[in-house]
């Protein structure tokens, strides 16, 4: 049975600190119920509807256009990374974070970018490769949940599973009146065997599961730093392992972070007994997640659809009486930009298979002069990147969409947290 523990908080003798900053007295910590024994019955309507909306999860890898969504989805990730370097007022829009990415895994010296947009460029490949590592290992072990804050974390006092007991909310320097008090320290290693043994197991349905994991991660809140970004990353991976999706591509964290009272409130209720209540809101910000994604898929692909008509009006304007062929540079890049929004002639070689520079050359020109391309110099000897503006518009209308209280701009104005600025076209 999930118990209330009471405690005598000792406060520190520093000089220098408050009368308030010395309270001492008695607190409150939560010990939540293990998972890995949990008997769960689920109403017949919410279960036909998790039924339905994982359906509509597994679909979304059924598209033609999935790489090109994974790849947006992954320039959507930024907006984690925002929050997980605690980067404040608008955040950098996201051809600026490509560009940095650029940076970190290209030899070429770029620049055209500020620290916020290196930061999230970190943060945003951090995040990509614990997505990838958890959601393809056989089992998790302890290890990989403490190396996914490590990662995250780089202040090294607050790394590994904490010795000492934190709180949520109230003074920073006792918990006495704290909004919630997580489990004490020693009984936190035996929380996190029950998780991860919940974890690698398949007792429930992917989103239930999915949302027991975040809500027990959340409770047990084992690291002095980095909870809220260690379990949403576990959420991706679990969708993953469990095969409702082959990427990152669900925005389920942005929803939760956009609903912040109503997860907030979901999470005490879970606290409280009522699971029922925390699964129907994890459920619904995955509806959300889900609607939003396959809107985003339709928009890559419509943008996809009318790039190969621009295409072929230009070449008409040139005189060419056939459309561009499949099998053409022009045309595979084409496909490639959804997912490369920043491309250089080094990187259409690589990713294409082409030795010749001139052809790579060729093709990102002949796309600039159909208007699907920018080009600008953006590194040391005259490098040149191309950009795919419409991409970046795209995500970052994405992301003040799902910024939005009501998921829709016109309806209420982004909110809560950092989004890219608005751009003209």
């Amino acid at each position: 049975m999930a118990k209330t523990v009471e405690l005598e908080w000792i406060p520190a003798d520093g000089s220098g600190l408050s009368r308030r900053a010395k309270q001492g007295g008695k607190y409150y910590a939560f010990v939540p119920d293990p998972l890995a024994d949990m008997s769960l019955k689920l109403p017949s309507e919410l279960s036909r509807r998790i039924v339905r909306i994982e359906r509509e999860i597994h679909n979304l890898g059924m598209r033609d256009n999935t790489h090109s969504l994974e790849g947006v989805a992954r320039l959507l990730l930024r907006s984690e990374a925002v929050a997980s370097s605690r980067i404040e007022g608008i955040a950098p829009n996201s051809d600026k974070v490509a560009m940095a990415i650029l940076a970190r895994e290209s030899d070429s010296e770029i620049r055209g970018f500020k620290e916020s947009a290196t930061a999230v460029a970190r943060n945003v490949a951090i995040l990509d490769t614990i997505n990838t590592d958890l959601a393809y290992k056989d089992e998790l072990v302890l290890d990989d949940i403490v190396a996914m804050q490590t990662a995250l974390v780089a202040e090294k006092p607050l790394q590994g599973v904490r010795t000492t007991q934190n709180w949520i909310g109230g003074s920073d320097y006792h918990p006495i009146d704290a909004a919630f008090v997580p489990p004490p320290p020693a009984q936190v290693p035996g929380l996190l065997d029950d998780l991860i043994e919940y974890f690698n197991g398949a007792d429930h349905a992917a989103l239930v599961q999915a949302a027991l994991v975040h809500a027990q991660f959340e409770t047990i809140h084992p690291f002095p730093d980095g909870n809220g970004r260690v379990g949403r990353a576990m959420v991706h991976a679990l969708l993953q392992r469990r095969g409702l999706t082959d990427a990152a591509v669900l925005p389920v964290s942005m929803v939760l972070a956009t609903l912040g009272d109503r997860y907030v409130d979901g999470l005490t209720k879970f606290r409280e007994g009522d699971v029922l209540a925390w699964i129907s809101f994890f459920v619904e910000a995955a509806q959300v997640a889900t609607t939003k994604a396959a809107e985003l898929a339709d928009s890559v692909a419509a943008l996809e659809a009318e790039w190969m008509d621009k295409v072929n009006r230009h070449r008409t304007t040139q005189g060419s009486k056939r459309a561009l062929k499949s099998n053409s540079t022009e045309f595979q890049l084409l496909k490639k930009l959804p997912a490369m929004p920043l491309v250089t002639v080094p990187i259409v070689k690589s990713e294409l298979g082409i030795s010749s520079t001139s052809t790579a050359r060729d093709a990102l020109d002949s796309l600039t002069d159909a208007g699907i391309l920018r080009k600008k110099v953006i590194g040391a000897g005259g490098l040149l990147g191309y950009f795919a503006d419409d991409v970046f518009m795209l995500v970052d209308d994405a992301e003040r969409q799902l910024a939005s209280t009501q998921f829709n701009t016109r309806l209420s104005p982004p909110t809560g947290r950092a989004v890219p600025a608005l751009r003209d076209k």
